[in-house]
């Protein structure tokens, strides 16, 4: 049985992927995301890094509803969340990994103009920004990130921790 604090706490994380408020997760908040890192980076939406997060988002939002959309609304409501969503990854959390792959690797693209396939810390928390953490959070976070601590955060540092923090009460 899942505790009310993982819960709560898993709960409060939904507010990450409600990007407008409105109460649940849907399509547009996966797209607002998207626009934002766009626009964040000045990088265009018909650029091939553009339309990669575009269609990163979108697998996102596809896996997601998969996942949680219990009763086929195209909304994900905050119990959904929790009780669909969150109890099915608690013990998988690569399945959540690999549901989110596509959108970090095209937003890490979006934040790395050197094409290296990792961003510095600080575009890491610029991402983190516009994903909902808080702005004085978002630095300390991304250099956690950090692991091998050369400045730079990769794919599977980003991909595993996202994973982790949505998946793990910790």
């Amino acid at each position: 049985m899942v505790s009310s604090e993982y819960e709560r706490r898993i709960a409060a994380r939904f507010a990450t992927f409600d990007q407008d408020g409105n109460g649940y997760i849907d399509r547009e908040d996966f797209s607002v995301a998207a626009k934002a890192l766009l626009a964040e980076f000045g990088t265009a939406a018909r650029s091939d890094k553009g339309q990669a997060l575009y269609l990163g988002a979108e697998a996102f939002w596809q896996g997601m509803a998969g996942i949680a959309d219990r009763d086929g609304d195209q909304r994900i409501t905050r119990d959904e969340f929790v009780n669909g969503a969150v109890k099915r990854l608690r013990d998988n959390p690569d399945r959540f990994a690999e549901i989110a792959r596509p959108f970090l690797h095209a937003a890490l693209a979006v934040a790395n103009p050197d094409g290296d396939g990792a961003a510095s810390v600080t575009d890491t928390a610029r991402v983190l920004r516009i994903l909902g953490v808080s702005e004085d959070l978002a630095l300390t976070a991304a250099a956690a990130l950090d692991g091998d601590g050369d400045g730079r955060v990769g794919e599977g540092e980003i991909v595993t921790a996202f994973a982790r923090y949505f998946t793990v009460p910790e």
